[in-house]
């Protein structure tokens, strides 16, 4: 579980500190506000030296796993040039860091000054290999996956690493049906009721089966698609409460039909209650709203709203965290929609 996350001169961050809650987190705010580079900076610190287990903490030190998470930070945010110091919050003094608290008494933090073409780190970084955490990002990947991993490794393609992590991880074989819990067949039932069938990977591409037929995952909505990875994910043991690390997901609304929200906060929210803590960021006042709704305090949940703005007098990115609903509700996402039922009402009045 990660418990903090602290920013100083990174990216759009002058200075950012979030504590996040260990059940449910949701992070809101305007366009340009941070949301998907806070994620991908949370998740860059978790998985330090990239998705797969290394051995380079006892054996190799802190110049080793220094350059490991330095070109980790390349690859996710892929800074102009490829250059760590266009990482570094324009106009700032001092250096920039990166730190995160994980666990009782695990933390992990990277410094670097503008020219430094590495970063320095120190903690307790054995910790943090254990974390194991997953980040579902922005655009659906499912149709992505035939030899993309080939693609990214061999002609550098500009996509950021989030989207080669996801895509082996959406590789990896199933569990034995026995290894799942019921709250994981539960959920992945339900996503098959409402996609109207099953997606399955063969090693090379992945295919949707509905009423005995095999059908390219290219046709299916794309909604269907991201209920599919997240499907996917659960069966394979990659998202695994209680045992796994955090569950990052940028804009698990977009492209979903509005209508598939209140599933998607329903599966959330019940692995939430079996120990995922879960963190994503959104745009949508209804996925927003049916957290609000469908959280039950009598089933120990706890939802963690993150809001972030702009200060109006220093231009600095500012945060303000709550687990009221209504304390965040005078967001830029509600307001947009208070002012569309305004104008709905003002029309009907003429």
């Amino acid at each position: 579980m990660i418990k903090s996350l602290e920013l100083k001169n990174f990216t759009a961050f002058k200075d950012l500190r979030i504590e996040f809650s260990p059940g449910i987190n949701v992070i809101i705010g305007e366009n340009g506000t941070g949301k998907t580079k806070l994620l991908n900076a949370a998740y860059a610190l978790c998985s330090p030296c990239g998705i797969i287990p290394v051995t380079v903490f006892p054996d190799h030190g802190h110049m080793a796993v220094a350059s490991s998470f330095t070109k980790r930070l390349v690859d996710i945010f892929l800074p102009l040039h490829g250059m760590l110091g266009h990482l570094y919050h324009v106009g700032s003094d001092g250096e920039a860091s990166l730190s995160v608290a994980v666990g009782p008494n695990a933390e992990f933090q990277a410094m670097f000054l503008p020219m430094e073409p590495v970063v320095r780190i120190a903690g307790t970084f054995e910790k943090i290999m254990e974390i194991k955490p997953t980040l579902i990002p922005t655009k659906e990947v499912l149709s992505l996956m035939q030899g993309f991993e080939r693609l990214y490794k061999q002609y550098q393609i500009q996509v950021d690493e989030t989207y080669a992590d996801i895509c082996a991880w959406l590789g990896i074989p199933p569990l034995r049906s026995e290894n799942m819990s019921e709250t994981i067949k539960d959920s992945i039932k339900k996503i098959e009721v409402v996609c109207g069938g099953r997606f399955v990977f063969d090693g090379i591409k992945v295919s949707f089966f509905a009423n005995g037929h095999e059908y390219s995952v290219n046709s299916i909505a794309e909604g269907f698609r991201k209920f599919g990875a997240l499907s996917r994910l659960l069966e394979n043991g990659v998202i695994e409460p209680g045992v796994r690390g955090p569950l990052f997901w940028d804009e698990p609304d977009s492209n979903l039909n509005p209508a598939l929200m209140k599933l998607l906060v329903q599966i959330l929210l019940e692995l939430s209650r079996n120990g995922q803590q879960i963190i994503l960021a959104t745009h949508d006042y209804v996925l927003l709203k049916w957290f609000d709704l469908l959280m039950d305090k009598g089933k120990e949940d706890h939802v963690r709203y993150h809001s972030l703005y702009r200060d109006k007098n220093s231009k600095e990115i500012k945060l303000k965290s709550s687990d009221d609903y209504i304390s965040v509700s005078a967001s830029a996402i509600s307001d947009t929609f208070a002012e569309l039922y305004d104008e709905e009402v003002n029309r009907a009045l003429r």
